[in-house]
């Protein structure tokens, strides 16, 4: 045997034994160990609200939210968002539990808490007669910080609000004026934003442009609040959706995972010849029949290692029910978040 061969063959062994050593001692380690862990910016600990009428506005609220993250808390008119808020902000004080605004108890340290929060709240408050850097600035001041004239510019500039700095805010286009409330949010540099519907009342190119900027504000470490009954926004921006439903928060899981999880996905297809009922024979099958018998329509797990699409087909072409055109459709965040707020609990 040559020498070249033989160390080749040396080096293999050694790759294999390495190989094997390393699948021995890693293949049972949760790599999760090794990640990061997830710092909290806000912690909500076993809050309730009750009023004196009796009214339970919360009930148990348990709720963490991660550092850097834009999170929107969905929920039907009701379902206690905006006495949550309250609450995490100082406006409101809660019955019970415990609320921690980056570290600072919003009760027993409510001016540090407060301090770390800005408040963008869905009615329009401002007064009319002001100019936006007048406005901008009082604000800051309100919180006790000194002048600052190159940051309150460099939240203009973000918010597309420098051209407009010695308007008048009474001059204002109603999209413009929610930019200003913003704009007062940030004066005094806080750590965590609320957004309490933010584009409401906003043209569509605008709600566009106020999507680029809430990216912009947490790429520079800013948690974002959201809430919005506009599901696509929450769909489009947040990294985790919370979904609170009288009183109770019902779930709270990442974005992509819950579309995973509890969205559907559908397989469409255009019959060449309308059906007026589904064979019994493909019963086993969840289809259903829809613009008058041209379309059938397959639900599936995406999730399960067998989606009984190949199976239907080949039961399709048995019975001779021939198709022209196919598609798939998947859930919506929307459909999602209706179908859970409608379930009985």
């Amino acid at each position: 045997m040559q020498d070249g061969n033989f160390s080749m063959m040396l080096a293999d062994e050694n790759d294999r034994m390495i190989d094997a050593i390393f699948e021995a001692v890693f293949v049972d380690i949760d790599c999760s160990l090794f990640r990061k862990p997830v710092q909290s910016i806000i912690s909500i600990n076993n809050v309730s609200k009750s009023y004196r009428s009796g009214f339970q506005a919360l009930k148990n609220i348990n709720l963490n939210i991660h550092r850097g993250e834009i999170f929107a808390l969905l929920g039907p008119n009701g379902a206690g968002k905006t006495t949550l808020i309250s609450i995490i902000c100082g406006i409101v004080n809660p019955t019970s539990g415990m609320v921690l605004a980056d570290g600072h108890d919003v009760v027993t340290d409510f001016r540090g808490a407060r301090s770390k929060i800005g408040l963008v709240p869905q009615e329009l408050s401002t007064d009319a007669f002001e100019t936006v850097w007048a406005t901008v600035n009082f604000s800051r001041g309100l919180f006790g910080k000194t002048a600052n004239p190159a940051y309150i510019e460099q939240v203009l500039r973000t918010l597309s609000l420098w051209e407009k700095r010695h308007a008048t805010i009474r001059t204002l286009s109603g999209g413009m004026k929610r930019r200003v409330m913003i704009a007062k949010a940030l004066s005094h540099e806080p750590q965590i934003l609320f957004l309490d519907e933010p584009t409401a009342g906003v043209d569509v190119v605008l709600r566009r442009d106020m999507w680029d900027m809430v990216r912009e504000l947490r790429s520079k470490g800013v948690t974002i609040i959201l809430t919005t009954h506009y599901i696509e926004e929450a769909e489009e921006m947040a990294d985790r959706i919370g979904i609170i439903s009288n009183g109770e928060i019902i779930l709270v899981e990442e974005k992509a995972l819950l579309m995973a999880k509890l969205g559907k996905k559908q397989l469409r297809l255009h019959l060449h010849q309308p059906l007026q009922h589904i064979p019994a024979q493909l019963s086993s099958h969840a289809l259903a029949l829809a613009d008058d018998g041209n379309e059938l329509i397959y639900t599936f797990d995406a999730q399960s290692k067998e989606t009984g699409i190949a199976d239907l087909l080949r039961q399709l072409a048995d019975h001779g029910i021939d198709f022209k055109d196919l598609r798939s459709t998947e859930s919506s965040l929307e459909e999602i978040f209706v179908n859970l707020v409608e379930k009985p609990r």
